[in-house]
């Protein structure tokens, strides 16, 4: 049994006038339930809507960004010396000397600072 392509368009559209009877049925439930319960409530516009701008009401300022935090670490104080006055805080990439000292056979406990 093929259907041509007028039979269907006709079925959809008698199946969204249903669709749509039963649509505005549901909606004549749903706000009869809802002016019941803002009845009740006594809920008022601005209950509902407080955060919608309105002509008759001030905008909010928006709120306070806080700072960003600062990506600068404080620096530290130093631990290791060369006794030249050259220091490290034994953070981050070797100094050259510290390396140097290092190659030439001194042990890192040797450059610490007392």
């Amino acid at each position: 049994m093929a259907k041509t392509l007028q039979t269907l368009l006709k079925q959809i559209a008698q199946l969204q006038k249903q669709a749509d009877g039963l649509r505005n049925k549901e909606k004549a439930g749903v706000v009869a339930r809802i002016k019941e319960a803002i009845s009740y409530y006594s809920i008022t516009p601005q209950d509902l809507f407080d955060d919608a701008p309105t002509s008759r009401r001030k905008r909010r300022e928006p709120a306070a960004v806080p700072a960003a935090k600062s990506k600068v670490k404080p620096a530290r104080p130093p631990k290791y010396t060369d006794g030249a006055g050259r220091t490290w805080s034994g953070m981050g990439k070797r100094p050259a000397w510290f390396t140097e000292a290092l190659a030439a056979g001194k042990q890192p406990e040797e450059l610490l600072i007392r």
